[in-house]
């Protein structure tokens, strides 16, 4: 057992899963870091390393439900609990035309922006019920709302995440556990230089920009349930 609170990172590797799980770790988290990419999970751990912190790395990919499931059995063996889970890591699909989008680019944006989530909840939540204080944060975007033209993959996953979440955070309701979405906005991410390729990075914010507000929502004194947070505005809106 520690004495730290478990937190689970997805999409650990780079972006905003990195800069999330690295500043856990330095607030006190041990931090179980989740992503396809074992390079990008050696040099997070290099960062919490000499952060003070501590990290157990998870090379997964988030389309092996048996493996999420494997890792939800894992992580009751070792610690029994969960403290925190950081739903991150998404696919953008493909920005074309809703007629012109191939199924397989379809099947892939939803196996890892819904089916993944959904099969993280399904293994941690008796685990995140564990702990005294059960925090999940899932990543969302504007684009349920502004239905972009072209962007129909990534918002309809993203419409589906949010009713997931929604309905989540009610089922938590009785329990110590909430459940929350946060939007953050356009970052200097990789995900965003390749939904627009033609925008000045530099007029970005880095990704570590939100990692406060991320610590902020994970942490055992955050008892909003079924919020979310719009990083733009800085507003927290109730999902009912």
């Amino acid at each position: 057992m520690t004495d730290r609170r478990i937190a689970v990172v997805t999409g650990a590797s780079r972006g905003i899963g990195y800069a999330a799980a690295l500043a856990l770790a330095r607030a006190g988290a041990h931090v179980v870091a989740v992503a396809r990419t074992t390079g990008g999970l050696e040099e997070l751990d290099d960062d919490i390393r000499e952060a003070g912190g501590e990290a157990t790395l998870v090379p997964l990919d988030l389309t092996d439900s048996e493996g999420i499931d494997r890792l939800g059995g894992a992580l009751y063996e070792r610690w029994g609990r969960v403290d925190a889970l950081f739903g991150n890591a998404a696919l953008l699909g493909a920005i074309t035309p809703l007629a012109h989008l191939e199924p397989k680019v379809w099947d892939a944006t939803l196996a890892v922006n819904v089916t993944a989530n959904w099969r993280l909840i399904r293994s941690l939540d008796p685990l995140l019920r564990q702990s005294p204080a059960g925090r999940a944060l899932f990543v969302t975007s504007g684009s349920p709302r502004t239905c972009r033209p072209f962007w129909g993959v990534y918002a309809a996953t993203k419409a589906a995440l949010e009713a997931m979440v929604r309905v989540y955070a009610k089922e938590l309701g009785p329990s110590q556990a909430v459940a929350n979405l946060i939007n953050p906005g356009a970052l200097r991410t990789a995900m965003r230089a390749q939904a627009v390729p033609g925008e000045d990075p530099d007029t970005l914010d880095p990704p570590d920009a939100i990692a406060p507000d991320i610590v902020r929502m994970l942490a055992a004194d955050y008892t909003d349930n079924g919020v979310m947070y719009d990083v733009p505005s800085g507003e927290t809106i109730p999902l009912d």
